[in-house]
């Protein structure tokens, strides 16, 4: 948003005080630009949410691990749509809003920094720094179950990744919540509950 915003404020300085008519009409190049750099950074976002959805599910789907199947399992209400539903509603919600908000802001937003800076709304967001990576890396891999733990340490890592390329909370979010978007229709599809 913050590079939309700037090349918005750009294209507006520049054709207010354009002698020529490639500034006077810079809304002709801005644009284009604004199109490819916000697009590429929200494409990577997305192309890294799959790739960690590809992760979490692998050792099933392609390596014929023993499917998860004991978990949270909705289908004990199947019987009753008025209550079925709702929990799936609010399980989703859970899953693809509130989840990836909560962690991300914990992690990239706050853990990320703070381990560079006791005072991280110093650290700009999105400083790489070894001891930070590894940390919230780490931790975030032991904050998933065991059986979770090879996927959550890769997931982390990518994560914080978005973090450095993109430099923007919101991408750590979307990507978070794509992953956690397809791994929930995945979940609901396979009824391998023990990925809730």
């Amino acid at each position: 948003m913050v590079l939309f915003l700037a090349l918005l404020a750009l294209c507006q300085f520049l054709t207010a005080r354009g002698q020529i008519f490639f500034l006077r009409h810079a809304e002709f190049w801005i644009y284009p630009v604004q199109t490819i750099l916000c697009g590429a950074l929200v494409v990577f976002s997305l192309f890294i949410a799959v790739a960690v959805f590809g992760i979490w599910i692998g050792p099933q789907y392609f390596l014929n691990f023993a499917p998860r199947t004991i978990g949270f399992d909705p289908t004990l209400l199947e019987n009753n749509s008025t209550t079925y539903w709702p929990t799936i509603l609010f399980r989703f919600l859970r899953l693809v809003v509130v989840v990836p908000l909560v962690e991300e802001i914990f992690w990239r937003g706050f853990l990320l920094r703070f381990v560079i800076d006791e005072h991280f709304e110093r650290v700009p967001f999105g400083k790489f720094n070894w001891l930070s990576f590894a940390v919230v890396t780490v931790a975030f891999t032991f904050s998933h179950s065991r059986p979770d733990w090879p996927a959550a340490f890769i997931t982390g890592a990518l994560y914080n990744v978005v973090a450095y390329h993109t430099q923007s909370l919101a991408s750590c979010v979307l990507a978070h919540a794509v992953t956690n978007l397809l791994l929930g229709l995945w979940i609901m599809q396979t009824q391998q509950w023990g990925f809730w």
